[in-house]
């Protein structure tokens, strides 16, 4: 089966290493297809952003970069946007200047602290849980239901091309048990943000980093968000959300061999600009 990865981030935000590195890293490990995301600039000051005056040099990079290595792997160009509602969209006028080849759309903020600062749930536990008790007053349940309730609006008002790390919020729940993915109030927001992607036709990356960094069991999402997918006939991609060039596949091999065995047949893959479906095989 041929490798791509499509979620990657570099020194132009909170990566590391230059672009060109992860482009040699996916040549040398024989993928056919590779996209940069970097974290999208923002009207709010975030440390992991990108900063706007840096975007015009990233797309140059990217485009020299496609050009120097076409003859060994096709590279593509894009952002990791996240959603705050009158701050930031997948389908600004801004994002929509730039001609990316594709968008991934994250949820990263959950509403603010009384100071204006948005409530970043996949910070430090200390942050997620200061978050939960001065926005929430500790209701894991609310909290929850904002962060689906905000990836539904996403969907609705700026779609992106791929969902990133759809269930993101359950990343502390390994460590501090707030939360049961069994419970009603949990189940009932998944599926219900399922059957509008299913709706819309958006494709749901399958992110590996929670297990390679040992964050969570499962990928984003999990397991029984994933069989639910298979049966809604919801598209896939597999990526790694790689920080460095050594994360491109990782955890790669033990996520295709479970993909299969909950039934799915095929990822989507990003080939001469056109996403199309590809055959999940063993790596």
């Amino acid at each position: 089966m041929n490798l791509t990865n499509y979620h990657a981030h570099s020194y132009y935000c909170d990566g590391k290493e230059s672009l060109e590195s992860y482009v040699t890293e996916a040549v040398a490990q024989g993928f056919i297809s590779y996209g940069f995301s970097s974290h999208s600039p923002a009207p709010f000051e975030c440390v992991w952003f990108m900063k706007k005056e840096k975007i015009a040099q990233y797309l140059t990079e990217i485009a020299d970069l496609k050009i120097k290595y076409e003859q060994k792997i096709q590279l593509y160009a894009s952002l990791e946007i996240d959603f705050v509602p009158n701050q930031i969209s997948p389908q600004d006028d801004f994002i929509k200047s730039l001609n990316l080849d594709y968008t991934i759309g994250s949820i990263h903020f959950v509403d603010a602290f009384a100071d204006g600062k948005y409530w970043e749930i996949d910070s430090t536990q200390a942050v997620f849980v200061h978050g939960l008790q001065e926005i929430f007053n500790g209701q894991i349940a609310q909290a929850g239901k904002r962060y689906f309730e905000l990836t539904r609006q996403m969907l609705a008002e700026a779609p992106p091309t791929i969902i990133g790390h759809l269930d993101k919020f359950k990343m502390h729940n390994t460590n501090l048990a707030l939360f049961s993915e069994q419970e009603t109030w949990y189940k009932k927001e998944v599926l219900q943000t399922l059957e509008m992607i299913a709706d819309l036709g958006v494709i749901v990356e399958v992110n590996t980093r929670g297990i390679y960094k040992k964050a969570t069991f499962e990928p984003y999402p999990s397991f029984w968000i994933l069989e639910q997918m298979q049966k809604m006939n919801i598209p896939i991609t597999v990526n790694s959300d790689a920080h460095h060039p050594r994360e491109i596949s990782m955890g790669f091999e033990e996520t295709f061999k479970n993909l299969q065995k909950i039934g799915f047949k095929k990822t989507k893959i990003l080939m001469d600009s056109v996403w199309i479906d590809q055959k999940i095989e063993n790596l």
